[in-house]
């Protein structure tokens, strides 16, 4: 009896048939640690390996499982996955098809938790620098939480009785399950249209970790990061702490807590404005006291009482400043006079005049030039001799000066 000749695709699909109607590898559980991870982002597949000390198996995740996933594999990681054993008959190669995979020794939502918790931070997004005060008197309070859970019951009990005049605007949300998270989003886009909305508290009562996983959401935390108006983060008890709480600009331990915090206390403010009325009253009486003292000084004074008084008093310094004024005018002249008499005297000596009183003459050509020597005469020529009482016109001749005329003066 011959064997039968079988194709490569018949020999990897009875292979297949074999592995997949085997009830020992499908399902299995699978215990090792994740290499050569690659995250298809296009397609959402997971493609690595699990290996062990002796041993490696090939593994892929598809998109509809990964989506699932609350954490983010890498390399290094030791897991813990579910699925079955089978052959991609197109390289005949066999390989573990994971349907669900759980970090080992740590939950999920743990390492989900820390691995968001710490990339968030890498961005800022905890930074105390970007937190913002709350404000002192808000008028308009945005609420969003469930509609029929004990802390919305709480929060508006709270903020009628601390700050009756504020207005509650209530943003009813699902505040665990799947859609919970999208719904926390879009109430923060809503309640941040409404004009007037001053602060806004989000957040739930208590509960285990994958009740308040809503509020451990990325996509929650950037929306309340991207918030224009104040965040109070109040998610569970004391002892609970969301990502929510580290992004918000406030975090509270309660929701009841959240409301204490949200607003001030009427009876406390009320107080704070009686003593502040009380000081200002009697800050103004005493500024009174002093300003009624001062007009009675002044309406005691002499200027008020007999206002001639002063006027004459005025007049007399008038008077005195008068005198002397014109006392230092009358002695600036003198002094001036006399330094006047001194320079004409000083001058007059120096003049021109006073030496041809003592004889001497001054020989002038007829336009008035000095002739300072007899070289500066020619003969002919006339020139003028200037004396004290006159002139005389003269002309040189040779061996001489002949006199032709004399002017008396």
């Amino acid at each position: 009896m011959s064997a039968a000749v079988l194709t490569v695709s018949q020999v990897n699909a009875y292979i297949k048939s074999m592995l997949d109607s085997d009830k020992n590898l499908n399902p299995v559980f699978l215990s090792g640690e994740i290499s050569n991870f690659t995250d298809h982002y296009r397609s959402g597949h997971l493609y690595f390996s699990l290996k062990d000390e002796k041993a490696v198996l090939k593994a892929v995740m598809f998109a509809s499982s990964a989506r699932r996933l609350r954490f983010r594999p890498a390399d290094g990681m030791k897991v813990l996955c579910r699925g079955r054993i089978s052959v991609y008959e197109a390289s005949g190669q066999y390989q573990l098809y994971v349907d669900d995979m759980q970090p080992e020794g740590l939950g999920a939502l743990h390492l989900a938790f820390e691995q968001l918790k710490q990339r968030l931070e890498k961005e800022g997004l905890f930074d105390a620098a970007r937190k913002r005060p709350l404000p002192r008197y808000p008028r308009r309070i945005g609420v969003i939480t469930s509609p029929t859970g004990a802390a919305v019951r709480d929060i508006c009990q709270i903020l009628g009785r601390r700050w009756p005049m504020a207005e509650i605007v209530l943003c009813p949300v699902l505040v665990q399950g799947e859609g919970a998270a999208p719904q926390l989003v879009d109430a923060l886009s809503r309640v941040n249209r409404i004009d007037g909305v001053d602060v806004i508290i989000m957040g739930r009562g208590g509960g285990s970790l994958e009740d308040l996983w809503a509020f451990n959401e990325e996509a929650v935390a950037r929306a309340v990061a991207a918030s224009r108006v104040p965040v109070i983060s109040a998610v569970g008890h004391e002892t609970d702490f969301t990502i929510c709480d580290f992004v918000a600009d406030l975090r509270a331990p309660t929701p009841s807590a959240a409301a204490e915090l949200a607003v001030p206390e009427q009876k406390e403010e009320a107080l704070l404005v009686q003593s502040a009325r009380y000081m200002l009253q009697k800050r103004m009486e005493s500024l009174l006291a002093d300003r009624r003292m001062e007009l009675d000084l002044l309406a005691g004074s002499r200027s008020l009482s007999n206002p001639m008084e002063g006027i004459n008093q005025k007049k007399n310094e008038l008077s005195h400043l008068s005198q002397r004024l014109a006392g230092g005018a009358a002695r600036s002249l003198g002094r001036a006079r006399e330094e006047l008499s001194h320079l004409s005297g000083k001058l007059d000596s120096l003049s021109p005049l006073k030496v041809l009183e003592r004889g001497y003459a001054i020989a002038q050509t007829k336009q008035g030039t000095p002739v300072r020597s007899v070289l500066d005469l020619q003969e002919g020529e006339d020139f003028r001799l200037r004396f004290a009482d006159g002139e005389a016109v003269c002309r040189p001749v040779s061996g001489g000066i002949q006199k032709e005329e004399t002017d008396e003066p």
